[in-house]
């Protein structure tokens, strides 16, 4: 079976962030991946340096695919985004929602991803391909999880290619949520997000704020190993291959890697799955 690899950066805003990644992306250029894809801020504040590193990722030969959200954009906005991304080949875009800016009152002419998904392809056709987001343990602002699942099948019915999934470490909530959406005849991949595990009191900070679940046997391993930070660093690997290679055996379609803009563990986790060459 053949699968489907991605990885994920953020736009740099410093000199030295944008060197650093140049580093990091050549590491991860020898795995060969489908595509980057590129984030976007809230509200498109970050438009500039996405556009930049996904020129820079079509330049050395890859395709690239930014994220693009409709909170806060107008119609005429996200139709000249679109023009941009035509005039340079761009041919992957992820199509999210957002996040509307701190101090921003106003959501925009689109609301929510079905409606920019909706959009994209009245204006464009079938030029891109357009990869939605997926939650199998639900977005934080559902109000339920019929409803959020009616949400995603929404974004696939608006012409949606493919999903990409929150990050998790329970691969029973993936399979659950894929089961719930065949049986909703929604039948576009749904292609896990895999966060490696790097700095775990920054994974805590972060997922508590994003919903993302990490299981207590894995937060209680963690927190036993204090400050050593190699015992934390093996750990982690083996939580995360283990979860890709149970995501693959069980048919997940693919692995999208949320880099955060470093390599090292990424290509170690792919060396182990046998995804890529180990030196």
């Amino acid at each position: 079976m053949s699968i489907e690899l991605s990885v994920e950066f953020f736009p740099p805003q410093t000199t030295e962030g944008i060197a650093k990644l140049k580093v990091e992306r050549a590491k991860l250029a020898a795995l060969k991946p489908d595509f980057f894809s590129v984030t976007y801020g809230a509200g498109g504040s970050t438009r500039e340096h996405t556009f930049a590193v996904v020129k820079e990722i079509a330049a050395e030969g890859f395709d690239a695919a930014p994220h693009l959200s409709c909170i806060g954009s107008t119609r005429a906005g996200i139709r000249e985004i679109l023009e941009e991304f035509k005039a340079s080949g761009i041919n992957r875009i992820v199509a999210l929602r957002g996040d509307l800016p701190s101090g921003m009152a106003e959501a925009g002419e689109l609301r929510y991803a079905n409606e920019l998904v909706e959009f994209i392809r009245a204006e464009t056709g079938n030029v891109f391909q357009i990869i939605v987001a997926a939650y199998p343990e639900w977005h934080p602002q559902a109000k339920s999880t019929e409803a959020d699942l009616q949400n995603f099948v929404r974004k696939t019915k608006a012409g949606a290619n493919a999903a990409i999934t929150q990050y998790f470490y329970n691969a029973d909530a993936y399979f659950h949520f894929v089961e719930n959406v065949r049986a909703m005849k929604v039948e576009i991949p749904i292609i896990p997000g895999i966060m490696p595990i790097v700095n775990f009191s920054r994974l805590a900070r972060f997922s508590d704020a994003c919903g993302a679940d990490i299981p207590r046997w894995i937060r209680k391993q963690f927190e036993s190993y204090g400050d050593d930070a190699e015992s934390i660093r093996a750990f982690g690997l083996d939580v995360v291959t283990g979860l890709c290679e149970r995501l693959l055996a069980g048919g997940a379609p693919g692995l999208h890697f949320y880099s955060m803009n470093m390599a090292k563990a990424t290509v170690e986790i792919c060396q182990r799955l046998g995804l890529c060459a180990t030196p």
